[in-house]
């Protein structure tokens, strides 16, 4: 009896431990956990079309939910999640962009630069007034006083771009929003003029309007509004429309005389003309008198040229922190641009420079990408296929932590609408999302999130309309979502 029992004694740890490692892996692998998309295939019902799929991440993986997982829909600007990647892949996230003024002149006893000044835009998609007055600056510095020719915008990376969705091509000749201008290489302040309007002192008169990067307005104000008494409330409209003589800002509303100047923002009909016009301006303020009028060109510089002054973007980690918080499509589009390798780049050379980048990745199915910024809803891919990117990036050690920190945490994103949902789903998750309502609706969402044991997880969530499905409200994706994700990440 001793040696049975001294036997079993030490054989019952083994069993202990072999017992709870199978019953875990049981667990991981075992479908039958109470958490999938049960709440977001409701969607169904009314005819949205859903691709979703979540899973956790390393050994054993596991798949959570799934809906549909391998079927293409529009991505809507979850697309510019594959632009992160692509960008941090093929150019690093320290890499920055350069924007320089050139010239083959000389530049005199008297500080005169015998030719044209030549500025060579540098596909830098944040490209600031602040960096054109650096440029200034450093123009001074190298002792040009004044220019014996023009001020030549060179776009020859790219530009102009052929419009290729609604809102752009509407921006040749009205706009009513930012962001949508046409796209340059030698664009400036996202393709979008800006003016500042004050209240005058008496009630009555119109307002001051001037434009934010001077005392004057770059570009033709037809000022419409009217300043009010104290505290009468502020409301503005504006538009830019274009003529046959350029660009007018449209400002109608009132302002009361105890508002706070406000600052309005219109996407240019040309954006490499509007950086012509803002930094001859500033060359002018800086007291540089120029010799001739600017003008824009798809020329490289000439032959020869000599860097009189440069300035670099800001490190492409920050750039894309821009891109996706905020979800700037002009931003987007120009950072795709610049994944084009030869001169002239058109948007879809720029889409298939992305799917080139998906199509490497084991595992990725069909992908169509017609541009960076997802603005068309001829962009497809499938949940499925965002999570093999997401994993991809997940996996590179070196560009994991500049990847993530783009998307948003629900609790603390700078879009307020997706702070909702339970606690777990909005400190647990990180999260980009995508909307268009045109011409049909598209609601996406995807990213990473942590569950309660601390294991990693993807999910990625397409919803499609069509012209017979009813307005899709964020709230009814979003709040499904929340609720089934926060599930998946409390059950692991």
């Amino acid at each position: 009896m001793r040696i049975v029992t001294k036997t079993l004694l030490k054989r019952r740890p083994r069993l202990i431990v072999g017992s709870l490692v199978a019953a875990a892996l049981a667990l991981l692998s075992s479908p039958t956990v109470m958490a999938d998309f049960s709440r977001l295939a409701e969607l169904q019902d009314s005819g949205f079309a859903i691709s979703a799929e979540a899973r956790l991440l390393n050994a054993p993986e596991v798949t959570l939910a799934s809906i549909n997982p391998n079927a293409e829909r529009s991505p809507a600007s979850v697309t510019k999640a594959y632009l992160g990647a692509a960008a941090l892949n093929r150019f690093g996230p320290q890499h920055r962009f350069t924007t320089q003024l050139v010239s083959t002149g000389e530049i005199d006893a008297n500080g005169v630069l015998q030719g044209d000044l030549v500025f060579d835009g540098g596909g830098d998609p944040g490209l600031t007034s602040e960096n054109l007055w650096r440029l200034v600056q450093r123009l001074q510095q190298a002792g040009v006083r004044d220019v014996a020719g023009g001020l030549v915008v060179s776009q020859w990376r790219f530009g102009p771009v052929e419009c290729i969705t609604t809102d752009r091509c509407d921006a040749l000749s009205r706009v009513a929003n930012s962001y949508s201008a046409p796209l340059s290489s030698a664009g400036v302040n996202f393709g979008s003029w800006c003016v500042n309007v004050a209240p005058a002192s008496t009630p009555g008169e119109p307002a001051r309007i001037t434009h934010c990067d001077g005392p004057s307005s770059l570009t033709r104000v037809d000022n419409r509004v009217t300043t009010r008494p104290d505290n009468s409330g502020t409301k503005l409209n504006a538009e830019r429309i274009t003529d046959e003589r350029g660009d007018i800002m449209r400002i109608s509303g009132q302002i009361s005389t105890n508002a706070w100047p406000r600052d309005v923002y219109r996407a240019a009909s040309d954006s490499a003309a509007q950086t012509a016009q803002t930094l001859h301006a500033m060359l002018m303020r800086a007291g540089i008198v120029m010799g001739s009028e600017p003008r824009v060109t798809a020329e490289p510089p000439p032959q020869g040229a000599s860097r009189l002054a440069a300035v670099d973007s800001k490190p492409l980690q920050e750039i894309l922190l821009r891109i996706m918080n905020y979800s700037n499509n002009y931003m987007a589009d120009v950072l795709a641009l610049n994944l084009v390798e030869t001169p002239k780049a058109q948007l879809r050379q720029a889409g298939e420079a992305l799917e080139t980048y998906a199509t490497s990745l084991p595992g990725h199915g069909p992908v169509t990408l017609e541009s960076g910024s997802g603005l068309t809803t001829g962009n497809r891919t499938s949940a499925h296929s965002i999570n093999v990117m997401l994993e991809s990036m997940f996996h590179q050690a070196s560009l994991f932590p500049s990847f993530v920190a783009t998307f948003q945490s629900p609790a603390n994103g700078v879009m307020r609408f997706i702070r909702r949902g339970p606690d777990v789903f909005q400190t647990n998750v990180m999260i980009k999302t995508g909307t268009l309502n045109q011409p049909f609706a598209v609601r996406a969402a995807a990213g990473y999130f942590r569950t309660v044991s601390g294991r990693w997880g993807v999910f990625s969530v397409l919803v499609n309309g069509d012209s017979s499905t009813p307005y899709l409200n964020w709230t009814k994706v979003l709040e499904p979502l929340a609720q089934d994700l926060d599930e998946m990440i409390r059950a692991h």
